[in-house]
Formats: C-alpha cells, structure tokens, sequence
C-alpha cells in the first residue's frame, strides 16, 4: 500500500532522542506508515502507545469486545467507567492524547481482505488462533508485514513476518565507522599490488574489519576515491588497509577521510500456516531452543483447549491443566525441516505450570512484550535493524514460588470483580494485599520512571491505606521529553515532573497513594532523606540517567538494607537490575562507564593535537564558557566589587577577557558592532592567511558564515543587543566590514605549540593597552552571561558549538560530525526511545514480584541485558555479595557493625573497649566522609583530650553540628592499625 505523505517537516524538538537512534530516513518513514492493532487488551494498548510516542503516521485500532474488569490490571487506558464500553472506542482519546501529530481511529466492522490492504503492518494481540491463520495468510499474500502476539499469565508469545524478500537497508544501530587518513601509498603500475591506506594515529583502526565496503571523502590529490562507488577492503597486521587498485588514480597529496559504506540484508519469512510448524525461534543456545520449542506447543494446546470449550483454562484449575498437558502431548510434531522432524522430548512440568498460570494479564508482562512487539513495527516500517526469526517466546516463571506448596490455590485465585483480576489469577489474592501494603520510593520520573509508574498503579503498588509511593524528581517537563514519558502532555511543559506524574499515576489507578518531592535525593537533603524517611520504605526504585546519581541511591539502599531495582538505557540497549540485601551483590557501575563520565580529554590534546572530532567539540565548548559566560561574570564581579580591571590576576584574567574585546575598544552598540567582533574572532581562531583559505576552503563557506552568525549573536545576547538570523543581511554586511589585516592577526590556536604559547603572553605596553581599552568598554550596565542550552535550537548556542568544531576538524583534517551528533556530543545526550525504556520498566516489574513476595533465593531473582535493536536478551542470576574475612571476622557490603550509645552515653575510650572486646579490632575511627575521631598513633595529650568524651559531644566538638533530629545512626568508619591498615572493615552503626 501507499504510505501517508511523509514530506511533512519533522518535528526535531520533539523526536530529538529518538533521532539520535533511528536518523531522520527512517524517522521519515515511520511518519508516513499506516499500521492496524487489532485486540485493544493490555498488550495491545502497549504496542499502540509505543507506536503513538514515536510518531507513526497512521494507527487504526481494531477490538469491539467490551471491557471486563480483568482488562484493568494491564490496560493503562481503561478504567471502572469503561467497563461493558469496546476496548478500541474507550481507547483512543487518550492515546490520541498522547501525540496530535498521529491520527488514531478506530474501526469497528470486521477485518477483510480489502481493509488489510490499506496498511503497510498488521498486528493481531491475543487472537485466537483461526484469526491468526486468517489475516496472516492474507498480510503475506499481498505483502503486508504481519505480527501476532499474545501473552498468557507469565508467558509471552511473539510472531513475525515481514514475506519473502523483506531488504534491511541498516542492520545495525552503530553509526557508520570513519577515521581520518594520513597516506595513502600507491605502489607502481608494473606490481598491481592494491594501494595502501594508514590511518591517522588514534583513529579506531581496530573497528575495521575484512571485507567492508567503504568510500572516501575529502581527499587532496588521489580525488579520484572521493565519493567513490563501494570498496572492499582488507585489514593488514599492522592496522594499514588494503583499499583495491591505484595505480591509475594521481598522487596522493594530504587529508581526507574513509566511511563505512553499511550492507542491506535480505530477510526470508515464512507465513504463520508453516512457521506453526516449522518454528525458528530466537535464542542464544540449544537448551533455550527446546524451552522455546516447548512454550510454543503449550500455546498451541492452549489455543486448542479454547476451540474446544469455548474459554481459557480455569486459574489453576489442575483439571484444566492436565487437559491442556494432554492436548500439548497429542500435537502433531514440529518439524526441522518439511520432511525431517525435530526429536524433542515435551516438557510436560513446564506445559502444566504455563497452563496453571495462564488465565491471567499482568502489567509488567505486557510492557515487556508490547515494547519488542512496537520495535518490530518500525523496523518494518522503517528497514531499520534486523527484524526477528520468526518467533519469541519470553516466560518470567521464576516470578512463581519455588515451593510447589506455597502456590496459589484456584480458590484464592478466583474473579472477584476488582481491577486486579488479571493479577489475581496468577498470583492470588493473598500476594495482592502484600503489594497494596508496600511503602515504595521511586528516585526519577522521567521516561523509565513513568513506565514503572504506570506498572505500579497498575498492579496495585502501595494502593492500600497502608501503603503508599513517593516519586522524587527535582527536574522539570521539557517539550523533548514527551515522545517518551507518557504521563506527560504539551500542556505540562515548565511544570514539575514528580508532581505531574504523580497525579497521572493516581489518574491511572484512584486508590494509588503517592506523593511527589521535588528536592533532590543526594547528599545536601540527608536532613529530609534521613532515618526517619528511610524507616518507612519497603523498597527503591531508581530510574536515573548519571552513574553518579545511581551510586548515590545505590549507597542509601545499602546503608538502610533496602531492595534496589534499577534500569537504564541508551538507545535500543537496556538494562534491568535487582540487589536484594545480604543475597545478592551490592550495586557497582561499571567500570568503564564509571571512569569516562564526565571524563574530559586532556587539555593538551584538545588545545593543540586534536585528531578526533569529540576533541574539536570539547574545544568548542570551552571557547562558549570563556566567550560568553566565564568573561561577562568575571566583568560584573569587578563592576558590583568597584575594583579596576587592572588589578586582575595576570595573565589567566587578562588571556581570558582579550579574545572578548577582540577588535573592538569600546562595547558593542549594534549588531554591525556585534559581526565586526565575530568576524575578527573567526580570523583569529581559523583564519591562517586569504590564500590559504581559499585553497584550503573553496567549495562551501556555509560553515564559516555559520559562525559568524552564530558568534554576533551571542555576542549580541551578552551585551542586551538584539541578533539577526538573516543570512542574506550578513552577508551583504560582511562586504562592507573593513577586513583585519591577516599579518596582524595572530593565530591564538594555531597547530604549532610554541606560536600558540607565544601568542598568550603579554608584554607590559600589551598590558596597559588592554587594560586600558578594558576599562573604557566595561563601562555600563552589567552584562548577562549565557548558561549553554542544548535543547533550544533558536538561541544559537549549539549552532556557535557546532560550527567552530567544524572550522576546527577542518583546520586540523579531521571527519566532521554532523549537526545532530555534534549536539549529542556536547550535549552528553543519552540516545533514547520509548520501546526499550517500556521493555525495562516491565522488566523491573517481573523482579518486584519477587521482592515483594517475602524470602527468596538468589536463584530467584534475574539481572535482564537486551539490545532491541538486534534481538538480544539474556537474563541471569545476579552475583552473590563477596565476603571479605580479617582473622575471625567475615562480612559483605550488607553487613555492618552495631554498637548502642547506651545510656548514659557511652564514651569514646568505651567504644574503643568495646570493638577490642567484642570483636578483636584495634581501630582509628572516622565519622564518615568527615573528622577522625581517632587514631592509636596520637600522642598521649591528644588521646586524653578526646577519650573521655562521649561520641556524639565529640562529633559535635570537631564538625560544630550535633546529631539532628530523628538521627537514629553515627555512620563510623574503621580501619586496622597496624599492618593491615588497607583492611576495609564494615561500616560501624553508632545507634543513638
């Protein structure tokens, strides 16, 4: 079929992550498609407000059954006043809601062949089988991409089939590898050997491999690769990359850079009628495969148990079960081929315990599999990452008791008529008045913290009298955040994230008792997040976006043994993650994200030998703070202080404030003044001499004009002068400016490290014309400093960032990056998509089970990797916390020390007698991160000085703050005298 117009502009502001992971073609493509969701339960509303968020053109919804209350414990859009009302009609106001630029209808007749060919993708969710086979076979008839999904209790079903001949123009997520040339050496015409590229030092040479197929750019001399069709190339030992035949191009002079030119790949699907039984199921071992095998016989005797009853197997109803375990038993055999069957034993446990826990819905299940099930909608649409092959099956069984006699009885598992239902069939009544009595902190609501919000009202987290949720966010709604973080409307921009999702939550779920706190949970609000808060929480949350906040929150869970589920992503990746105390490890980041955050370049790299554009970028930055925010502040400190510039420390200040005089000798009246100094400050950063320009920079001066229009204008904003975004004007203007002579223009940053270094000093008539010309211009009202903001493209602070890179990677040879990564860069913007943040949160909602329903194993519990994009996922069984031994004492992270004040309040030579006493410790103490409080090695004034005092009028002695408040704890940290003195013991509980 034909898709929607798609030349409609696109709306970057709001897709701005979402770009980063899929680019604007394929982004293009997705606004133009046509997509039908047929079955409107939970897993379809998943799937339909992922597909909402990311902005397809079209999405018809299909379901004229009426709402049930079983409906309600997975299907966010619905509510009590739904109910009896059709699925799809009660659905779309509020998905149209969450995106206008989507049109969302409803169709309420049957599905036909004639319907099917108005849409480019059809998705059927918990259909019966007979529909399945029905559309199926038509969508692959007339070349419709087709998915079927479905869950069933703890299990999770998933079918795709894109046809026959389905090209994915881009497999993979990762950008194209380029890399800066230094030679490329041609050997003589008589060898016909190949030519001989090495790369620039530094480059990744190691990402190369053999066999891809790359072009070239910016060349000087062997021109004849630029833009070149496709080669192959062939990585050598030394890193050096054999690039194909020379020897008839011309000599090569200088520069240039190699792309990787990415490989369509063709997809063969089967229809459903074969795939049935002949399944290629995705999983990452043979075991896994048999499991999948069996889970796919189980659905088909459970779709078979319907047929012929006419309803799904009672909730653990053994009779039921049994039936179906028959029915899985007499299936015809899967087949390995057409003639060659798969000798497979059936798991007949595993058929049975699916077939128990079948007749329920569960949030975090449908959230997991809604997600999978959207990407696979827009790699159909968009030819964007490999798609499935063909079949998933995803089961979270572990969620169930280990103890077959702690399972649910049909009893407790019966209908009650409560919005609970779905979750009632599969884990009882009791489970569910656990969860309504939890206290749970949620830390973050942005787009992970939303979806876990809405699995929570959904199962009933905290909803009762006793319970409760507290969501904190100090952060407020941008326009960018709402292609993801569905709580939020166009209407919400500027307010507070915690308070707006919280009232969406409770919109979700009217009994959820949840209050949102905006002050920041970190080491300045202890006096708010203290002992007497932590006291009442069950469990955390954490939905953060710095490793730096995670360890924090990690920290605090340790310290007051609370469980943490944590979840991340970045792009299509994901990340899913439960400590539980004294059974799993403790939270670590890791390693390599903990060391490079936040980690700059060196600055001797980025000053003089950039050769990576992330150097250039972080040189750009840096040219935004001393231009614009650190020399206006350091202005309107000695104007508000009344001291003369000439008394400023030399020569940091003065290098500092020289580059914003630049030309000029008084301060800026318009913006003609404002484009003089840009001009000037282009020629002093870039500008190596007429001639050199022009050989060097012919073809394109859009980059340079870029600058000075961005530079004048922030200029401009500094000095309260009104900008211009006129090119044509600038350009008209730039021909009247007088042009700086280039032989007295100094290259500030020029390659050579000594003319850079000399460039910096000043000499004493240098300095007194400075401060002279800085005195006369810094007459006037204060100047405003400009705070850099990634996200409004109007205010020319990405554009100025962007463009003097460039200039840069062009005086140095270096790739550019285009305008979007360069944002990303400097921005340190984490890529992001609703599908994979909705895929954790269901995740992280499958271990809360767990968590909340008393003692558990570590075998229990699962750490979840996936990668969306290339059909990944693994779960594991998280680490057991590392035990540290010193002679007799043995302990984890869990573990700490404790030791009673006492009253009277015991004394410090007490404390000493009583680590010697009970545990054999001659220790030096520390209050944590703060005052020693004591060590052996002190002379013996000193120790009679602070052994008689009690601990806390001691604390109080050496940092002048007494306990505060509803303190329970003195954090005490220890550390051996002695030999061992690297020895970290456990933290000492100093109770008060």
């Amino acid at each position: 079929m034909d898709a929607l117009d798609a030349s409609k502009l696109l709306d970057e502001e709001l897709y701005s992550r979402q770009l980063y992971v899929l680019g604007s073609p394929a982004m293009q493509r997705i606004q133009g498609a046509r997509v039908l969701v047929s079955g409107l339960q939970g897993l379809g509303a998943e799937v339909a407000k992922n597909l909402v968020l990311m902005g397809v053109g079209s999405l018809t919804l299909h379901d004229p059954h009426p709402t049930c209350w079983s409906d309600l414990a997975a299907q966010f859009l619905l509510s009590e006043q739904d109910l009896e009302r059709s699925r799809a009609e009660a659905s779309q106001e509020l998905l149209a809601q969450l995106n206008r630029a989507v049109q969302v209808v409803v169709h309420t007749g049957d599905i036909t062949e004639d319907l099917l060919l108005d849409f480019q993708v059809v998705v059927l969710t918990a259909a019966k089988l007979e529909e399945q086979l029905k559309v199926g076979t038509l969508c692959h008839k007339h070349g419709v991409c087709f998915l079927a999904a479905d869950t069933r209790g703890l299990v999770g079903q998933l079918f795709c089939d894109f046809g026959e001949d389905f090209t994915v123009q881009d497999p993979t997520e990762a950008e194209p590898l380029t890399a800066a040339i230094q030679h490329i050496s041609q050997p003589p015409p008589t060898q016909g050997s190949p030519g001989i590229l090495t790369l620039r030092k530094g480059a990744n040479t190691h990402y190369f491999r053999d066999g891809d197929l790359v072009t070239f750019s910016g060349i000087e001399g062997m021109v004849e690769l630029n833009d070149c069709d496709p080669r192959s190339i062939h990585v050598r030992e030394d890193g050096s990359l054999e690039i194909g035949d020379t020897t008839t191009f011309s000599r090569y002079l200088r520069g240039g850079a190699i792309t990787e030119v990415k490989r369509p790949k063709t997809v063969r699907h089967k229809s459903l009628d074969t795939a049935l039984l002949q399944p290629h199921v995705v999983a990452q071992s043979s075991q896994e495969v048999h499991h999948a095998h069996c889970l796919h016989q189980a659905f088909c005797a459970l779709h078979k148990f319907q047929h012929l009853h006419g309803r799904p197997p009672q909730p653990w109803d053994p009779v039921d079960a049994e039936t179906v375990v028959g029915l899985a038993r007499d299936l015809e055999p899967l087949k390995r081929t057409e003639e060659e069957p798969l000798e497979e034993p059936l798991d007949e446990a595993l058929v049975r315990t699916v077939a128990l826990s079948s007749a329920g819905v569960l949030s975090p299940m449908v959230a997991m599999l809604g997600a999978v099930a959207a990407q696979e909608v827009l790699k159909a649409i968009s030819r964007k990452f490999m798609p499935l092959d063909q079949w998933l099956y995803f089961d979270a069984l572990d969620c169930l008791p280990e103890d077959g006699e702690l399972l649910p009885s049909p009893e407790d598992c019966a209908l009650r008529g409560s919005r609970y239902d779905g979750q009632i069939a599969v884990f009882g009544a009791g489970f569910q008045e656990k969860l309504r009595r939890q206290h749970y902190l949620l830390v973050g609501a942005g787009a992970i913290g939303c979806e876990l919000l809405k699995v929570f009202a959904l199962v009933g987290l905290g909803a009762g009298n006793s319970g409760g949720l507290t969501v904190v966010d100090m952060d407020h709604i941008e326009r960018s955040n709402l292609s993801r973080q569905f709580l939020f409307r166009s209407q919400d921009v500027g307010r507070p994230k915690a308070e707006v999702a919280a009232a969406a939550a409770r919109g979700l779920n009217p009994d959820l008792q949840v209050i949102p706190l905006t002050y920041p949970l970190d080491p300045t609000t202890e006096h708010i997040y203290g002992d007497n808060f932590f006291s009442r929480v069950d469990g955390v949350a954490a939905a953060l976006d710095s490793f730096q906040a995670r360890r924090y929150v990690a920290a605090r869970c340790t310290h007051y043994l609370k469980p943490l589920l944590e979840a991340g992503t970045s792009g299509t990746w994901g990340s899913a993650t439960v400590f539980m105390p004294h059974v799993t490890e403790a939270y670590r980041a890791p390693a390599s994200a903990a060391a490079s955050e936040d980690a700059p370049y060196p600055v001797c790299t980025v000053r003089y030998f950039p050769s990576t554009a992330e150097h250039t970028l972080q040189w750009a930055r840096h040219e935004f703070e001393e231009l614009f925010r650190l020399s206006a502040e350091t202005i309107n400190h000695h104007q508000q202080a009344h001291t003369s510039l000439a008394d400023m420390d030399e020569p940091q200040t003065l290098t500092l404030l020289k580059p914003v005089l630049g030309v000029l000798r008084v301060r800026p009246q318009n913006w003609q003044d404002c484009v003089a100094w840009a001009l000037g400050h282009w020629k002093l950063c870039f500008h190596y001499g007429i001639k050199q320009l022009l050989r060097h920079f012919p073809p394109n001066k859009d980059t340079h004009l870029l600058y000075v229009l961005a530079a004048a204008n922030l200029y401009a904003q500094m000095h309260g002068l009104p900008g211009s975004q006129d090119w044509t004007a600038l350009r008209e203007l730039l021909k009247l400016l007088p042009q700086p002579d280039p032989q007295q223009m100094a290259p500030i940053f020029a390659s050579n490290l000594e003319l850079a270094s000399a460039s910096a000093e000043f000499g004493p008539e240098q300095q007194k014309e400075l401060n002279k010309a800085l005195e006369v211009w810094s007459v006037g009202p204060p100047l405003k400093p400009l705070m850099f903001e990634k996200d409004d493209d109007s205010n020319f602070h990405v554009d100025f960032v962007v463009a003097a890179a460039s200039l840069r990677c062009q005086n140095y040879g270096i790739p550019p990056v285009n305008r979007a990564q360069s944002k990303r860069i400097v921005g340190q913007i984490i890529p992001a998509i609703a599908t994979t943040t909705a895929a954790v949160a269901g995740l992280l909602g499958l271990e809360l089970y767990k968590v909340v329903s008393g003692p558990r194993p570590r075998s229990a519990f699962r750490h979840s990797y996936l990668h969306l994009a290339e059909n990944y996922l693994i779960r594991y069984m998280p680490f057991a916390p590392a035990i540290q031994t010193f002679h007799h004492l043995k302990w984890t992270s869990w573990d700490r020390l404790k030791v009673p004040a006492g009253q009277p309040e015991r004394t410090l030579e007490s404390l000493l007698a009583h680590l010697q006493e009970q545990h054999g410790l001659r220790v030096r103490i520390l209050l944590h991160g703060s005052a020693l409080l004591y060590a052996a090695g002190w002379s013996p004034e000193k120790q009679a000085q602070h052994l008689p005092l009690r601990v806390t009028e001691l604390v109080q002695q050496l940092t002048g703050q007494a306990p505060a408040p509803g303190q329970r704890v003195l954090v005490l940290e220890l550390s051996c005298e002695g030999d061992d003195e690297d020895t970290a013991f456990p933290p000492l509980h100093y109770e008060l």
